[in-house]
């Protein structure tokens, strides 16, 4: 049966309390979501506003490089050689990233039916599409103020990162009760699998973190932006876990699925506010480029 099809009527449709024994609401989840992309959207137009009426925001930038071979005559091998390819609007780019949030919870509120009938089947596609998008281009806005500026790393770091949400999506997919059984044991490989993608970009990110070696210049926004995107990083996969666990309220999907919204509300505007805050600062890259 196609998820776009309704499974049962929505208490929005009906009026009616919802058929799960949940005490969480269908009205409620779509207010949260409502909720979610009016504070996302009213975030992302003041910061777009503020890039535009702001030089120094306009001005801050990083470069992005690309590495190739070329042949060397003398040694008769081939020698890396860099070149500019283009630069990255930091203060631009972060409002999108919260748009693409609120693009996502609008879609929600505006095809309650199929967002609800995800839920009532333990899954809900949009919120991993989103997340492969969203957190990739805050994963790459990151990973350039650390100094990765290759465009091949950043183009590893976006897949990787993608690919760690879609494994989401299909740990899912994979455990939905129309495709398990409910006496089955919970199919844990696309967490796990999701794990080892995941923890690529930070390898990479940490990587030309630590070779600079000066870490006293580093402003500590930057460092501030490395903590707080750790620990929000690792609250969803938490999440996750306890909701496949079922330990306590997450033994009820739909309290996940709220933790989920409040996690990205919370972990989103303040890693947009901190990167975009930096953005403030000088431009130490003006030299280099």
């Amino acid at each position: 049966m196609s998820l776009a099809q309704p499974l049962v009527k929505t208490d929005v449709e009906s009026g009616n309390a919802p058929t799960s024994p949940s005490s969480i609401t269908d009205a409620k989840l779509l207010s949260m979501n409502k909720a979610a992309a009016i504070l996302h959207f009213s975030q992302a137009s003041l910061m777009l506003a503020t890039y535009f009426a702001v030089d120094s925001v306009r001005d801050f930038t990083k470069p992005v490089l690309y590495t190739y071979a070329k042949f060397n005559e003398g040694t008769k091998g081939f020698d890396q050689e860099s070149a500019f390819a283009f630069d990255l609007p930091i203060g631009l780019i972060t409002p999108f990233f919260l748009y693409m949030s609120a693009i996502a919870h609008f879609i929600c509120i505006i095809s309650p039916t199929n967002y609800l009938n995800q839920i009532n089947q333990n899954i809900n596609r949009m919120r991993w599409y989103e997340y492969a998008l969203s957190s990739s281009l805050m994963i790459v806005m990151i990973a350039s103020l650390f100094g990765v500026w290759d465009l091949g790393n950043l183009i590893a770091i976006v897949g990787c990162n993608a690919s760690m949400n879609l494994f989401g999506l299909w740990m899912e997919e994979a455990n939905m009760p129309s495709v398990k059984p409910a006496t089955s044991p919970v199919n844990w490989t696309p967490f796990f699998l999701g794990c080892l993608a995941g923890v690529i970009p930070w390898i990479n990110t940490m990587i030309a973190f630590l070779g600079s070696g000066d870490f006293a210049n580093i402003p500590s926004f930057v460092y501030g932006i490395l903590i707080g995107y750790f620990i929000f990083f690792n609250t969803f996969p938490v999440n996750m876990v306890l909701q496949y666990a079922k330990v306590g309220k997450w033994a009820d999907y739909r309290y996940g699925e709220v933790t989920y919204i409040v996690l990205s509300l919370l972990s989103k505007s303040l890693l947009a506010w901190l990167v975009f805050g930096g953005t403030f600062q000088p431009n130490g890259d003006d030299d280099d480029q």
